[in-house]
């Protein structure tokens, strides 16, 4: 939601809508509001942990942390009463990403409503007899309903901003959230239970409290998990950095065929992990260059037939710099692949059709898209019709015709805005270039597929800026530095 769209805004708005409807019984109501002070203090205290300057750095960040505090309101307290408990503490959340304030109110909308449904559910159930009795095992079952109401309208929210916000299909927006969420809520569930029924005792509140300690250390353990991810990610982007250094005629590239890899993922209806680890294959397809010597990447005119063969050593060298990295997965295979084509003519290896991996196939549409929208300092990037054009021309051949539609797709519902590597100067070189200069930009321009490979003919001469590091980056970038 960082620039967010007015129909994004005007969902946000409808859901602080609804929440207010929620809390408009609140006027007259009798309630123990020194327990809902004492758990919505518990809530908002728990949240600011991570500002603490002696322990937040040790504290878990993220969605559902502290959940067992607001699901034992629900398992105590009447609907409106339980969803005022999450307001001081979601408005007083740490926020990551602008706008902060958009974000904070969301996040407190969604939360009365699904702290209100869940403590609905379990009070039409009878769940607040079971929990005073306490009469087990029947408490489990309006507890268990209202934890599964507290997820689903969480996800269903999550899902509508995902669909307005991050523009992700409809048709995917929703897939596979509940499912990830159930687990660790429904163990929320119990602990906020176990709360409840303490609370209701003759130990009282205090003992409650205790409840929170072991949640606490397993949410802890949980968050270390995601600062190793965090981790994987900043040497990803270490790497990505090196290479854009290395070849700074193409720098940003590797992040923008990250992006593109990951729209065609969305509109094939990959699950977000695989998704996530195409857009480090997206990232990461180029860092073989580390292994290319400099001179060539920058090398001013074009590459010799010997010199095309060091350069297309590059695949293979970033499949040996990953293949230990785990994480990546399948990401390693594309690494290695994405310069196959689909009539076997790529390399290294030649691979044909659908021996080619899954993850290389996509990754190689995505790359030749970048290549061609965007702009370098030598020549203006072409327009995304365009582009598509010339991908859909060479699928079958070079592409995989189900990527490119599935790229065609993303774009025609999102749009992309290519972004400017270097200072653009226009297509032509200077004025004062040499002829001979000013001939090689315009075979750049043209497409170098005729130069470098005659007898592929013309499937390869739009698409031939993306050929590997790149028989048209490489040697177009060169043409271009020429001109230049």
């Amino acid at each position: 939601m960082r620039s967010v769209p007015a129909w994004a805004r005007a969902y946000v708005a409808c859901t602080v809508l609804a929440a207010l409807a929620c809390l408009t019984g609140l006027p007259g109501l009798r309630a123990p509001w020194w327990a809902v002070a004492l758990l919505a203090a518990l809530y908002a205290g728990c949240e600011q942990i991570t500002r603490c300057r002696f322990v937040g750095h040790l504290a878990p960040r993220g969605m559902g942390t502290f959940f067992p505090v607001l699901l034992a309101g629900a398992f105590l307290l009447p609907p409106p009463v339980a969803a005022l408990v999450a307001v001081p503490g979601a408005l007083m959340s740490r926020v990551e990403q602008r706008p902060r304030g958009l974000r904070r109110v969301w996040r407190a909308a969604q939360l009365v409503l699904a702290v209100c449904a869940a403590s609905w559910t379990h009070g039409a159930l009878g769940g607040r007899d079971a929990v005073a009795g306490p009469d087990f095992p029947y408490a489990l079952l309006p507890a268990g309903a209202a934890v599964l109401t507290f997820c689903a309208v969480l996800t269903l929210l999550d899902g509508g901003i995902l669909a307005l916000a991050e523009r992700v299909p409809w048709r995917t927006a929703w897939r596979g959230l509940l499912l990830r969420a159930l687990a660790p809520v429904a163990a929320h569930g119990l602990a906020g239970l176990m709360m409840a029924v303490l609370w209701r005792s003759p130990y009282g509140p205090a003992a409650a409290l205790l409840v929170l300690l072991p949640m606490y250390v397993s949410c802890w353990v949980f968050a270390q998990y995601h600062r190793e991810r965090a981790a994987h990610q900043a040497t990803i982007r270490a790497l990505v950095q090196a290479v854009d250094i290395k070849d700074a005629y193409t720098r940003g590239h590797s992040e923008r065929v990250g992006q593109a890899s990951l729209m065609i993922a969305r509109e094939l209806g990959m699950d977000d992990d695989r998704a996530e680890v195409l857009r480090f294959a997206g990232i990461l397809h180029d860092v073989g260059k580390l292994g290319v010597p400099t001179r060539l990447l920058r090398k001013d005119g074009p590459l010799t037939a010997e010199e095309r063969r060091i350069v297309e050593l590059h695949p293979e060298y970033g499949h040996e710099m990953v293949r230990g990295i785990s994480f990546l997965g399948e990401a390693r295979a594309a690494v290695l692949h994405h310069h196959e084509r689909m009539d076997g003519s790529g390399y290294p290896y030649g691979l044909v059709g659908r021996e080619i991996p899954e993850f290389a196939r996509l990754v190689a549409v995505a790359d030749a898209f970048d290549a061609m929208t965007s702009t370098r300092s030598y020549r203006r990037g072409r327009p995304v019709a365009a582009a598509l054009t010339e991908l859909e021309r060479c699928a079958g051949t070079q592409f995989d015709p189900v990527m490119v539609g599935a790229l065609g797709r993303a774009l025609s519902r999102c749009g992309w805005e290519p972004l400017v590597t270097t200072a653009p100067r226009g297509n032509a070189p200077p004025p004062g270039a040499p002829a001979g200069e000013r001939a090689a930009e315009a075979a750049a321009d043209r497409g170098a597929a005729e130069r470098r490979a005659p007898e592929r003919g013309a499937a390869d001469r739009g698409a031939a800026e993306l050929q590997a590091p790149e028989r048209g980056v490489v040697e177009h970038d060169a043409a271009g530095r020429r001109g230049r």
